[in-house]
């Protein structure tokens, strides 16, 4: 007797958003308005959601209105991160939309009096049989949404899609090309006041006192704020704002700070602090092959900025005890639920609305401006107060992605093939983010008179593809392997989540080792990755990258070609990457060729851009990125001193998706970066026949990488 297949349940964002109108609604005029949880960060996940309800609801895409996503009106899908906005606020829009569909279709069936099976619905006209028709808005009246979605609606076959799939403009580059006003920096609010906050350069320094003379004579100041050792200024005008944090900073007495680490010696500092270790995932071969021999190599990747182009702003407006706040944050709710803790309000007091910041590459600083807007603007009655970062504190006071050690031995037999694989990993947490713990992570919370700890930053459990582990278990066929995480239980730099979290450093670990074992074996590494994959889609993105960069060229002298290969998280996107660069001293990317895997990719030229800007990002972190310091403070506080890719620099960047419509769709957003950082590391070896395994890839580390192996 076979067993009975599992009841349907909802996707996840639905089950715990159930009710039909936080997510759909219909307009007077004509419109639909569509609520994700997600926000829009310069990913386009707006236009790819827009499609998949204008699919499921048969309305033109015209017609839909995305609605910023804020704590007083949409559903809490938690935070925008990990490439899971299609998987988990797609799924669930294609779901609501369907049984939205559905519902109405049953009251247009009682009012027309027509069976449902014999209606259709054309751009939210209802009609059948006789021309007898209606639409979603004359209907709105007769059907509540206000009700919890249940398991039953099913979607649209992939044959009667016919926007998903396709590539449509994104809804939200015409203001940004246009410079219409989008940005959380270029839309003020009325009356609006300036604020500026005070911090030391001296990292871990406390203030313990201040004079604030000079400030107060500043024209145009509003009121300096004190709370403990958080010190602001809200001025009438942005020009009076820096110029009366100018003074107050001379008037600033700091406290010794906490000493850095040595940052030309990560490796050491990493390894030399205490720790919490976690056995990732450990495999024993059914049969053992004697191994002749153990390669041993340690990884580094250094601590990275998130180095978005405009730092992070903030507004916020108090209305008695009641505070509205506007920010970029990617988790409104969870950012909400901090202010609750600091400001020892009723969550319900807090609303907090998303507005577009610049490109966002994961927890920066744009809740803990947020939190200093809150604090600022409760000193001045109910004006609201508009806070921006200067570029040094972005580059000083923001988390940064944490710096990683990687140690993997693999043993090999006589014939140089895998037999045994061991693969460690030193590094703080990878995400210190709002809203998850019983303690604020906020920055001011721990300035203010009564102040919070600094969080220790921690990892993401593995069902949410871990944190420094993220990526570390290989995909290959390999017949044992022990994966070991080191989290250190100390944070002298402050770190949190970056693009990726672990996964560029466990990536470009283990695909510089298999790329260093095939050239022992004397085999080509294409052949020689798939000869240990059993996972056809892995193959397919491998080989189809191979095709498309006709791999490979005849040898020139001073050219270089290599490859990686990733899935992300190894449950979400597959990608590989063929990287071309030319140099001796200094390293150019000249192409870079990608095949990448989504499953259904929603808008594939959506897909495109983002592995075009994963492609280019990483191509950055691998070439230039790098946070410097000190023994006492963060000295690469500027371009100059934290240079990023010029637009000079720029790979060309081709791509082709496989395009799988009957695979359930995954995001693309941080597919890349493992890919291309190891594809670039390997055309270096490719080129110069010297093995960097410290990022970043510069002059001075190929001068140290060859004289070490000479």
């Amino acid at each position: 007797m076979s067993a009975s297949s599992p009841a349907p349940k909802l996707p996840i964002s639905l089950a715990a958003n159930p009710k039909l109108s936080s997510w759909v609604n219909f307009t007077g005029e004509g419109g639909v308005a569509i609520s994700p949880g997600k926000v829009e960060i310069g990913q386009g996940i707006v236009t790819a959601l827009a499609q998949i309800a204008a699919d499921e609801l048969d309305v033109e895409i015209s017609r839909i209105e995305m609605i910023r996503a804020s704590t007083a009106t949409s559903p809490n899908e938690g935070v925008t991160s990990g490439s899971l906005s299609i998987q988990q606020s797609g799924r669930a829009l294609r779901h609501a939309c369907a049984e939205v569909r559905q519902r109405f279709l049953v009251a247009a069936s009682e009012r027309l009096g027509v069976q449902v099976s014999l209606l259709n619905v054309d751009d939210g006209t209802i009609s059948g049989p006789g021309n007898v028709r209606t639409s979603y808005w004359e209907l709105a009246g007769d059907v509540s949404l206000d009700q919890d979605a249940t398991a039953d609606a099913a979607a649209k076959s992939i044959a009667k899609r016919s926007v998903a799939g396709h590539s449509v403009h994104r809804v939200d580059i015409p203001d940004k090309v246009f410079a219409r006003p989008r940005f959380i920096h270029d839309c003020p609010l009325p009356d609006l006041l300036h604020g500026r906050v005070l911090r030391p350069d001296i990292s871990g320094a406390k203030l313990i006192a201040l004079d604030e003379t000079a400030a107060r004579a500043v024209p145009g100041l509003v009121a300096i704020v004190r709370d403990g050792g958080f010190a602001g200024v809200v001025t009438d005008s942005e020009a009076a704002a820096e110029a009366a944090l100018k003074a107050l900073q001379k008037g600033a007495t700091w406290s010794v700070g906490e000493p850095l680490p040595d940052q030309d010696d990560l490796a050491g500092f990493l390894k030399s602090q205490p720790v919490e270790t976690t056995l990732v995932e450990t495999r024993t071969a059914a049969m053992t092959r004697k191994h002749a021999q153990t390669l041993r190599r340690q990884y580094t990747r250094p601590y990275m900025a998130h180095a978005s182009i405009a730092p992070s702003c903030a507004m916020a407006q108090w209305d008695g005890d009641r505070v509205h706040v506007w920010t970029h944050s990617q988790g409104v709710y969870l950012l909400r639920a901090d202010l609750a803790i600091v400001l020892k309000l009723p969550a319900e007091n807090i609303v907090v609305e998303h507005m577009e910041g610049a490109g966002c590459y994961g927890h920066n600083a744009a809740d803990d401006v947020a939190l200093d807007a809150v604090l600022l603007a409760k000193a001045v009655g109910g004006r609201s107060v508009r806070v921006q970062w200067s570029r040094h504190d972005e580059m000083s006071h923001a988390p940064f992605g944490a710096a990683m050690a990687i140690e993997i031995e693999a043993d090999l037999d006589a014939d140089n093939e895998i037999v045994g694989w061991r693969h460690a990993i030193w590094s703080n947490g990878h995400a210190a983010r709002p809203g998850r713990a019983a303690q604020p992570a906020l920055l001011a919370a721990t300035e203010i008179a009564n102040p919070y700890p600094r969080m220790i930053s921690t990892n993401p459990p593995a069902a949410n593809g871990g944190g420094g582990d993220r990526n570390s278990v290989p995909l290959y066929d390999l017949p044992a392997w022990t994966i070991t995480s080191h989290r250190l239980l100390t944070m002298p730099v402050r770190t949190s989540a970056l693009r990726t979290l672990g996964a560029q450093g466990n990536v470009f670990a283990i695909e510089s080792l298999l790329d260093e074992i095939a050239v022992l074996r004397g085999e080509d590494p294409i052949a020689f990755r798939l000869r240990h994959l059993g996972d056809e889609r892995a193959k397919d993105v491998i080989r189809t990258a191979a095709r498309r960069a006709a791999w490979k060229p005849e040898k020139q002298a001073g050219i270089g070609h290599g490859v990686g290969f990733a899935r992300y998280k190894n449950t979400g996107a597959y990608c590989a990457a063929i990287a071309e660069i030319e140099g001796a001293d200094d390293i150019r990317v000249k192409r870079l060729t990608l095949a990448v895997d989504v499953g259904e990719a929603i808008n594939p030229d959506g897909v495109v851009n983002q592995i075009e800007g994963g492609a280019i990002q990483a191509t950055s972190w691998v070439l230039k990125e790098r946070v410097r310091f000190d023994r006492t403070h963060i000295t690469s506080t500027s371009w100059t001193d934290y240079p990023i890719l010029r637009f000079s620099e720029v790979p060309a960047v081709d791509v082709e998706i496989i395009q799988r419509p009957e695979i359930e769709p995954v995001g693309a957003g941080e597919a890349a970066h493992g890919p291309v950082t190891a594809a670039i590391a390997n055309a270096v070896y490719d080129c110069l026949c010297v093995r960097v395994r410290d990022l970043p890839i510069t002059r001075d580390r190929i001068i140290a990488a060859a004289e070490l192996a000479s």
